[in-house]
């Protein structure tokens, strides 16, 4: 007996030694493998805030997702930042897996890419959850004086926070009420952008028009100029102080009145209006000078070149600099 189990102990220590747990095979997954999976899932991929006037990228969430069509979608984004300035106020451009939204306020747009199955409703809810933040964090001095790209680079914690939030519903269900939202895109729903809209010959933009409900028509007759100085601020002030010094002789006050209308909205041959304009407020003020001084005549003519200046200087926004976003 004690022969046998002597045996038995060494014929196990002769066996190699076996892993009977579980096996765990994982397994290698490509680039092109996981893009295309998270185009089967309904997710939030990135967001960037970029100035609507010339396209500067002010901040931006990190892209981990290097597939082929996340480098298309980054082009994209490239050609929407150049024409956020002659777009409607809440688009959505589909280009095939992936839909780009966007919203934009005061100066600043929130574009944010996703699958194609992901809610309209969250897509929007979630942009504009980041204006009202980025809104409360920086006031529109620091987003108009910004010269370097992403230089709000540390608003991207809150954008990933609030994307993980979004990826996850269940996190959601208690803490938005999405009714509001739903209601707002039934009455103003999002302009669809087509690619004959997006591309440009040339880098020059086409003269289309848009029909949106909502936004009324958009083209190249309405530009949007440029943020007006501190010296144009300035400027339309004495306008309007001599356009109000000039209510007792009638059609003098017109004069200034027409320098402060070509100073706030772009219109057809503005320059040209801008120097004849300043050319009959030297008329007017020569036809006044016996019931003027010096001074008055000199304060008149000076303000009026000065504000013609100002309006020569606000030019409509042009092209976008090519800013890698």
């Amino acid at each position: 007996m004690y022969l046998y189990v002597g045996f038995c102990l060494l014929l196990f220590e002769r066996l190699p030694s076996w892993n009977l747990g579980p096996t765990v095979i994982t397994p290698q997954v490509s680039e092109e493998d996981r893009s295309s999976l998270s185009v089967e899932m309904s997710m939030i991929l990135s967001a960037s805030v970029i100035r609507v006037r010339d396209g500067l990228p002010l901040s931006a969430s990190t892209d981990y997702e290097q597939g082929t069509g996340m480098q298309e979608c980054r082009k994209y984004f490239k050609k929407l930042s150049r024409k956020l300035a002659q777009l409607p106020d809440r688009c959505t451009l589909k280009t095939g897996h992936y839909n780009i939204n966007f919203i934009s306020s005061m100066g600043v747009s929130y574009m944010m890419l996703c699958t194609e199955n992901y809610p309209n409703v969250l897509a929007f809810s979630f942009l504009d959850e980041l204006q009202k933040e980025f809104i409360t964090t920086y006031n529109m001095m620091k987003t108009n004086t910004a010269v370097r790209p992403y230089c709000f680079i540390e608003f991207d914690n809150f954008i990933q926070r609030t994307k993980q939030r979004y990826n996850n519903p269940r996190s959601l269900s208690t803490k938005i009420n999405l009714s509001d939202m739903q209601m707002e895109i039934k009455l103003r729903p999002p302009y669809q952008i087509s690619m004959g809209e997006l591309g440009s010959a040339n880098g020059v933009t086409s003269a289309f028009s848009v029909d949106y409900k909502g936004a009324g028509k958009i083209s190249s007759a309405h530009q949007r100029l440029e943020p007006a100085t501190l010296s144009g601020i300035v400027a339309f002030i004495l306008s309007l102080l001599c356009a109000a010094l000039n209510l007792i002789r009638g059609f003098h006050a017109i004069e200034s009145l027409l320098q402060c209308y070509l100073f706030v909205y772009y219109t057809g041959w503005r320059n040209v209006k801008s120097f004849l304009t300043f050319g009959l407020i030297c008329l007017c003020n020569m036809y006044l000078y016996e019931l003027r001084n010096l001074w008055q005549l000199f304060f008149h003519v000076t303000v009026g070149a000065f504000v013609t200046l100002q309006i020569w200087l606000r030019q409509a926004q042009g092209k976008a600099p090519d800013y890698d976003v």
